[in-house]
């Protein structure tokens, strides 16, 4: 039993909660006051509307004819004509006309929403999501709200210029797929066919392997265990930029790579397509024609760094992860008299991405 003299029993009895704190445990938090409206000048002066809204139809017609000289830039500067000049200029005028088509629609979609569109402030209360009649009207309330507040409906420069500028800035977009394969023309019958286009290459019997990009031969000797070379075929350095230089050295691209020659897993037709343990196998990625250029020689594993793809240079570069959906094509090798690499043939099946219908 506690003393009656106990100054601790004393400070207990006599404790009481302070007015204080009571309200600040009973009284919700209050949000402090938002500060006052300040209008616009938009909102003040009619004239400055006007302005805004010209402003604002302006940027999108601009947009408009950026898209147009995005299309336009592609048909005057052709990259099909293998120069490059015309290359560097489409690559340039095109995308400073994509670039400025969706500026321009940007910018114009910021002015509008900050110098035309209703300022009013409100606050919304949050409710149950429900799926009644009500719920459906309110939507639809709300919707008509945000047409009468943006100007939408009753703006009409402003809304045919927006939907002008939006149609517009895809144009570009979809003329861009027209360079993915050429065009067919009398003279050219398989430009437009992928598949007789990525099925020969410039590798025939007899052209030696060259280094890539010096074009210098490869002897077998030089080719050591481990070691991995970029190869393209000899004859290659003959031609010029404009002669189809790129898009042959595309498509004949091979990686050389040298195992102990029992490492090989190797099929009946296969066998001599290799040579003391040398294979070449297409650098082009059968996933989507990415570079596979990384080789791990403790694992012999060839790595596509786009989608990581791998492949098994023991067998016969075979897929052993990721999205690619057939083995690398092998380059099928040989040694001339010199002692110099060379091709027995082009390759015995079209290089390049499986997604193409093949025969």
């Amino acid at each position: 039993m506690a003393h009656e003299d106990d100054p601790l029993e004393h400070e207990r009895a006599s404790w009481k909660p302070s007015a204080g704190l009571a309200v600040a445990v009973s009284d919700p938090v209050r949000p402090p006051d938002l500060p006052s409206h300040r209008s616009r000048i938009t909102d003040k002066d009619p004239a400055a509307m006007t302005r805004a809204v010209r402003t604002v139809y302006t940027l999108f017609y601009l947009s408009v004819a950026a898209s147009v000289w995005a299309v336009a830039a592609y048909m005057i500067f052709p990259i099909e004509s293998g120069r490059i000049v015309d290359v560097r200029n489409n690559n340039l005028f095109v995308g400073l006309g994509i670039a400025l088509a969706l500026l321009a629609l940007g910018i114009g979609a910021i002015h509008w929403s900050k110098a035309v569109m209703s300022d009013k402030e409100f606050i919304e209360p949050r409710h149950a999501t429900r799926g009644r009649d009500s719920t459906r009207e309110a939507a639809v309330k709300a919707f008509s709200e945000a047409n009468e507040d943006s100007g939408f409906g009753r703006r009409a420069m402003i809304r045919n210029s927006l939907i002008a500028a939006v149609v517009a800035s895809v144009v570009p977009g979809i003329t861009l797929f027209r360079g993915l394969a050429p065009q067919n023309s009398p003279s050219n019958p398989f430009a437009g066919d992928p598949v007789h286009l990525l099925s020969h290459t410039m590798w025939k019997e007899g052209t030696r392997l060259a280094r890539d990009p010096e074009g210098t031969p490869i002897r077998a000797s030089e080719v050591t265990l481990g070691s991995a070379f970029h190869v393209i075929p000899e004859d290659l350095a003959e031609l010029g930029h404009e002669e189809g230089y790129l898009e042959e050295k595309a498509k004949a691209i091979v990686l050389l790579m040298r195992l102990l020659p029992e490492q090989l897993i190797e099929t009946e037709e296969r066998k001599s397509w290799s040579y003391d343990g040398i294979v070449a196998y297409s650098k082009v990625c059968t996933h989507v024609g990415c570079p596979v250029a990384l080789y791990e020689q403790q694992t012999h594993h060839l790595l596509c760094p786009c989608h990581q793809s791998q492949f098994d240079v023991t067998r016969g570069a075979a897929v052993i992860f990721g999205p690619a959906a057939r083995p690398l094509p092998q380059l099928p090798i040989a040694v001339d008299s010199e002692g110099y690499l060379i091709a027995q043939s082009d390759f015995n099946e079209p290089v390049g991405p499986s997604f193409w219908e093949r025969h």
